[in-house]
């Protein structure tokens, strides 16, 4: 059974986004560069933690992905790499997470295990979902066999139920039946978001009330001027573009890290 959980007492975990340029083993990594990348992590991470956050997510940016879950050998050894340099550079406490796109969940739980990373953040763990790149279908058996073979299971699997990489196709079902379905098949926490705040605060609610006690965390579209009305509902946030100088991409800005934390902190109080 995972020890990824929240910390409870009300606290709210705040993970920062690093988002990587195309690593080797990818149709648009150039040559020479993944030096760079690796630095870039791990400043990345060094500005997250310092500033405050809980941990951050690794998140590869690779332009165009594999619907399977697969990832090219040299791809997984770079994010090996790149996540112990970040969890070295971090420290205890600090939560490092894995997310190789599109939904290569057995790599990333590869990556995690061996690299002192504490949880992975899985882009299809139930159903499947329509993306740019094709059909993505799930294979919870697989992966949770998987993640017990290699002695995971301390590895938090966070699971996307209802956000801009996950939407539940065929129809049917609601997103708090999909997190319901993904806490059944071994899911720690889900992670949802939506762009329009008091839709994003209805989703939270339905799945309270549909898996009590599953953690929460929003996947996305929270910033300054929204944090604390949002982390009043959810139990934490993936957080990215408002940390980022410059916009989506840019380098992480220590004093915008310290900022959004302060926000949560207060809700908190």
């Amino acid at each position: 059974m995972s020890t990824w959980t929240t910390p409870g007492d009300g606290h709210k975990l705040v993970l920062g986004m690093v988002h990587l340029a195309p690593l080797p083993g990818t149709p648009f990594h150039e040559t020479g560069t993944f030096p760079r990348t690796l630095d870039t992590a791990v400043a990345s991470a060094r500005a997250l933690y310092e500033g405050g956050a809980d941990g951050c997510l690794i998140q590869t940016v690779d332009r165009v992905y594999s619907v399977a879950d697969e990832s090219d050998p040299a791809r997984t050894v770079a994010m090996g790499l790149i996540a112990r340099a970040v969890a070295e550079a971090t420290g205890e406490g600090f939560r490092v997470g894995v997310q190789l796109m599109r939904n290569a969940n057995k790599a990333s739980l590869a990556v995690a295990r061996v690299a002192g990373g504490d949880f992975i953040r899985a882009g299809a763990l139930v159903g499947q979902t329509l993306t740019a790149h094709g059909m993505v279908r799930a294979d919870p058996l697989e992966v949770m066999a998987y993640r017990r073979s290699i002695g995971a299971e301390g590895i938090g699997i966070v699971a996307e139920v209802d956000s801009m990489h996950f939407t539940w196709f065929g129809g049917g079902k609601t997103t708090a039946e999909v997190a319901r379905a993904a806490r059944g098949v071994g899911a720690d926490a889900v992670s949802l978001c939506h762009p329009d705040e008091r839709t994003a605060l209805e989703m939270i609610a339905s799945v309270r009330d549909a898996a009590p006690g599953l953690p929460v965390i929003l996947a996305g579209h929270t910033h300054h001027d929204n944090a604390a009305r949002l982390l009043a509902a959810a139990d934490g946030a993936f957080v990215g573009t408002c940390l980022e100088r410059g916009g989506w991409g840019g380098a992480i800005d220590v004093d915008r890290v310290r900022a959004y934390v302060d926000i949560v902190r207060g809700v908190e109080r």
